[in-house]
């Protein structure tokens, strides 16, 4: 069975490349450039999510994260934080991400990291 990632990301071609080498590399993807995947993941019950954390939106991809990893529904969904910023590890400890991928990134490292927490 396909391993199951939430994928949003602030933009587009950034969202369409990491959404294709994950479906090459066998995954079930759920792209978006919002948060709107991630109040739906009861349903769609991913194996990872990967939440850069300038999202458009009301919340930063760091709290959409924190809120999963403290409701026992979620906690165990393997989160990834992704950005430019230059404090992105401290940041991913502090929202309990699983891991996190600086930007720009390079392709086997993002897929070895989402298969690592998948």
């Amino acid at each position: 069975m396909k391993k199951k990632v939430v994928l949003v990301q602030d933009n587009k071609d950034i969202l369409e490349i990491m959404d294709q080498v994950l479906e090459e590399e066998g995954f079930d993807v759920t792209a978006s450039l919002t948060t709107e995947p991630i109040e739906k993941i009861e349903k769609i019950e991913p194996d990872v999510v990967i939440v850069d954390d300038h999202i458009k939106g009301k919340k930063k991809g760091s709290e959409v994260i924190k809120e999963l990893k403290s409701d026992p529904e979620t906690e165990n969904v393997g989160a990834v934080l992704t950005s430019t910023s230059k404090d992105l590890p401290k940041t991913a400890k502090e929202c309990k991400a699983d891991d996190y991928i600086e930007k720009p990134f390079d392709i086997d490292h993002m897929v070895e990291v989402v298969k690592k927490n998948a």
